[in-house]
């Protein structure tokens, strides 16, 4: 749940600067630019997070548990790692690019996590639904101010 929170937020920003006009009207300044970006984060967040935190935190489960399975018939932990990134991939295709981009940020910040060599408890993996949210708010907090100081 800590790797959805994580990498659905950095998903979420990301996306927003790569396509920050999801309708393709044309953006004619950077501050129109910096303004797409923040309407729209807030937007991809809200639809890509509940899916990156059921889907994708049940396919991590299930590849993490495929690739040690095979791993340990393949008597060679190096293997794990790599049949994982394989089933993530495979799982990510779902809608194509932008699946396949959520997929690879969940397995990376996934395996950062786990390089921690940490048990994170509970409480923390609920604490961690407080980065897509403050995310969220402080996009929102920019689209608000904009409207305020542009009159809008």
């Amino acid at each position: 749940m800590i790797s959805a929170s994580v990498s659905g937020s950095i998903f979420a920003i990301l996306l927003g600067l790569i396509v920050p006009n999801p309708f393709g009207q044309t953006i004619s300044s950077i501050p129109n630019y910096l303004f797409a970006v923040a309407r729209s984060t807030p937007v991809y967040l809200m639809y890509s997070f509940p899916a990156i935190l059921i889907y994708g935190v049940l396919t991590s489960i299930l590849s993490d548990r495929v690739s040690y399975y095979i791993s340990t018939k393949m008597k060679s932990e190096k293997y794990e790692m790599i049949f994982s990134g394989i089933l993530h991939t495979v799982f990510g295709l779902i809608l194509l690019l932008y699946s396949l981009g959520a997929s690879l940020l969940f397995f990376i910040t996934d395996r950062v996590l786990q390089k921690k060599n940490k048990d994170y408890t509970p409480l923390q993996a609920f604490k961690s639904f407080g980065i897509p949210l403050t995310v969220w708010l402080i996009f929102m907090g920019i689209v608000y101010l904009e409207h305020i100081f542009n009159g809008s």
